[in-house]
């Protein structure tokens, strides 16, 4: 701050504001929420959230005009890029069982305002998700019995012609979702047992349509006499690809219910995995099995399973599918309806959201303001907007979150250890005795240090203390954010000087920049840019090296041997990982799953990207108007802290000795305690805290 001035210091203060962490509790296993939920509850949870609608109808709008019956590995590949996030979103609910999912994650690794941003967008996803879902569960129903609701509004209660408002109220959509809001508000078990139901349902016309459906397969609709498997080619596929990727939407559902999983620690990864694993199955088996039944060029894309069977000559066979999509398409409802409260509840109780959306129920222990307010506002939506609308500005927001997990799981996998240090005068300090300023000899010679292993050690003698500091250069070499001593001969020159972690933040950084500039220079260069040849040669490979380079570097320093979680306000909260529970293969995972983020944000049309924009500037109105000033991190940095031995090493290499300020429990300010230094260390201690 020296270098800057005075006139810099409010505007780094600002951003410590906007960029503070969020500090978690000692015992993460507590909560005001009930803990019931099993691994079978969640990956049933997660199954409803992914195999919806898209099971019945995006499978033959993909097939027909984007794929053709390759389909299938178009499924096959979007599954395995969502596996990627998946696993980040895995480690993460592992690591800090507490709802909120991405916004949570954001909010202990990247800082306070983009974990709001993220909450806020999430928040939008769930209610445009859920809205969309009622109108296509509306109309799939009214498609059964001829279209005789709609003739029926439009006749006889309300018809309006507006842009991008539905041509009539669609009060089936908003009753459906009325009546599954106040069913989510009787608890966690109800929620539960409903999602078990429809997803049985679900399962069993799956295993239906697979088996009647091979039975009537045709390999003659894969040869090339209909045009062969991938009639569209690679770039076929790989368009495909893009948009069954967002049939995978969903699992995160598993990360925002671990405050109410019993064994968070086993039962996130492994229900996360089984979910992802069960729908990947359920969406390359029935396009298989559809495009052997008929011709793909044949298939309607709205209802391409039954209008598939009722062409075989089975029209009976499409009621059973039909019960199928309606009941998938409750599963999709009951998990956005499930979802988005408790992301509220989690900025609500953190103080970045309305403190009335915080409470919880103390019978059913569910959030019920949050739950009642957003299902209503969820069923409004329905009520008044058109379908395509509402789809239009689908999934930016949950493609911005999957990035963030992402960077985060780097950040703290090289994230450094946080000193953790007490004073034996302050543990010993009763809050019914008056506090003495005064250092005794016993609190000035005897120091509590925290090692690594989570112990306490006690230290008697100057000597030991200098016997210390050389221990914590020792370990300093091979601690998490310090770049490894293999890389040392190459890469210690340019990166040995930096602080750990410093030179991974700033890699993370690079890793988003390389990402976001190479997937414009594809989805930009030759049509909008219209880039010379040579030109869009020279900035993929510019912007590929500095994508993989700093992959590389980020590769080279120490990361977490045993993974903890992060540091509690009063003591740090260790829980060892199980191996499955970790991503595999950081960076270059997470690092993948950013680059398929940011190239399918790009691929967005122009007018979602303005809405975003406007959702945006709305949701920095509410935190700035609110947000910044309830904030608990916030209040929490005004509280006193405990009294603290610090040892610091000055530039001539002599260790001064300094105690922070401290307040008991219940007093008055105390003064600061300090140890004084000769006046031949004095200057050097000016010069080393500037």
């Amino acid at each position: 701050m020296a270098t800057c001035g005075r006139g810099c210091v409010p505007a780094v203060r600002f951003c410590q504001r906007l960029n503070r962490l969020k500090t978690l509790d000692d015992d993460l296993m507590v909560t005001s929420m009930k803990r019931c939920l099993t691994m079978v509850d969640l990956a049933l949870l997660g199954v409803g959230g992914m195999v919806g609608s898209g099971l019945y109808v995006l499978t033959g709008t993909v097939a027909k005009d984007t794929a053709g019956p390759a389909v299938v590995l178009s499924f096959l590949i979007a599954g395995i890029a969502s596996l990627m996030a998946a696993l980040c979103y895995a480690e993460f609910g592992a690591r800090v069982p507490r709802t909120g999912s991405a916004y949570m994650f954001t909010y202990v690794s990247c800082g306070e305002i983009w974990a709001f941003l993220i909450g806020w967008n999430v928040v939008l996803e769930y209610m445009i998700g859920g809205a969309a879902v009622a109108r296509a569960w509306s109309g799939y129903l009214d498609s059964m019995f001829n279209h005789t609701i709609q003739n029926y509004t439009e006749n006889h209660i309300m018809k309006w012609n507006v842009p991008y408002i539905a041509h009539y109220p669609d009060l089936l959509a908003a009753g459906i979702l009325v009546v599954a809001t106040i069913f989510i508000t009787f608890g966690v078990r109800v929620s539960s047992w409903l999602n078990h139901i429809f997803s049985a349902v679900s399962l069993v016309v799956i295993l239906f349509i697979l088996v009647f459906g091979f039975v009537l397969a045709d390999p003659v609709n894969w040869s090339q006499k209909e045009g062969g498997f991938a009639p569209f080619g690679v770039s076929g596929v790989m368009a495909g690809t893009a948009t069954c990727f967002y049939a995978f939407v969903g699992f995160d559902v598993i990360a925002a219910s671990s405050e109410e999983a019993k064994n968070p620690q086993r039962a996130i990864p492994m229900a996360t995995a089984i979910s992802l694993c069960m729908a990947a199955t359920a969406y390359i088996l029935v396009s298989t099995v559809l495009t052997l039944m008929v011709p793909w060029h044949s298939l309607d894309p709205n209802s391409a399973l039954s209008d598939a069977f009722f062409r075989r000559g089975y029209s009976w066979a499409g009621y059973i599918v039909a019960v199928g999509s309606i009941c998938a398409m409750n599963t999709v409802l009951l998990s956005n309806l499930f979802s988005l409260p408790r992301i509220v509840y989690a900025m609500a109780e953190d103080g970045l959201f309305f403190a009335f959306f915080a409470k919880v129920n103390p019978v059913t222990k569910v959030p019920v303001n949050a739950i009642l307010v957003f299902g209503l506002l969820m069923a409004v939506m329905a009520l008044i907007f058109d379908l395509e609308a509402l789809v239009q500005f689908l999934s930016i927001g949950t493609l911005l979150a999957y990035t963030f997990v992402a960077a985060s799981v780097i950040v703290l996998r090289f994230q450094p250890e946080k000193e953790k240090t007490s004073s034996k005068a302050n543990s010993t300090t009763s809050p019914n005795t008056n506090y003495n300023p005064e250092p005794s000899p016993e609190a000035s010679e005897s120091q509590i240090i925290a090692q690594d292993s989570g112990e306490l050690k006690e230290y008697e003698s100057f000597s030991d203390k200098l016997q210390l500091v050389e221990m914590q250069k020792t370990r300093e070499r091979s601690a998490p954010g310090v770049l490894k001593a293999r890389w040392e001969p190459y890469l210690g020159r340019v990166l040995g000087n930096f602080e750990p972690g410093e030179v991974v933040a700033f890699s993370v950084l690079a890793v988003m920049v390389s990402s976001v500039s190479l997937c414009a220079v594809f989805v930009f260069g030759s049509n909008q840019l219209q880039l010379p040849t040579w030109s869009f040669a020279v900035l993929i490979v510019v912007f590929g090296s500095t994508f993989l380079l700093s992959l590389v570097v980020i590769y080279a320093h120490e990361p977490h041997i045993n993974t903890k979680t992060f540091q509690s306000f009063k003591q740090t909260t260790i829980v060892h990982m199980p191996k499955n529970a970790k991503v595999p293969l950081v960076p270059f995972i997470p690092g993948a799953s950013i680059l398929m983020n940011v190239f399918l944000m790009l691929k967005l049309s122009p007018m979602t990207w303005i809405r975003f924009t406007v959702w945006v500037a709305a949701g920095l109105l509410v935190y700035f108007g609110y947000g910044i000033w309830h904030s608990k991190e916030g209040l929490r940095e005004l509280q006193p802290k405990d009294m603290a031995a610090r040892y610091v090493v000055l530039p001539s290499g002599s260790l001064v000795e300094t105690v922070q300020s401290v307040q008991p429990n219940g007093h008055g300010d105390a003064s600061a305690l300090h140890t004084t230094p000769s006046p031949a260390q004095s200057a050097e201690e000016q010069q080393a805290k500037r």
